[in-house]
């Protein structure tokens, strides 16, 4: 989800090489998802600010995942790259309010 080359400009390049190592193969918080050959080519190391995905159905959880992502490893999000998160997040599906739930 988040590249390698990103997560390096986002701070990684500060981290030891033990750290860089545990994200490039964190199987529990995992980035990797198989897409075609020619997505990933298009996708390269660019952040949401630069490319998005193609289906806008899918706008929601690759920006939940990138922001997940940038959190737990406390990488930085330039500002247009935040602007895209935003937008890509307004396309979630509202949560239920508490009050909503029992209906």
């Amino acid at each position: 989800m988040v590249p390698l080359a990103n997560a390096w400009r986002s701070g990684a390049d500060a981290w030891s090489t033990a750290q860089r190592k545990s994200f490039a193969n964190d199987l529990v918080n995992s980035q990797l998802i198989a897409v075609s050959a020619a997505s990933d080519r298009a996708k390269g190391d660019q952040n949401p600010a630069q490319w998005r995905p193609p289906l806008a159905s899918y706008h929601c959880l690759y920006a939940r995942a990138w922001t997940t992502i940038k959190q737990y490893y406390q990488l930085a999000v330039t500002a247009p790259e935040k602007s895209a998160l935003g937008e890509m997040l307004d396309t979630c599906p509202a949560e239920p309010t508490p009050t909503q739930e029992g209906r």
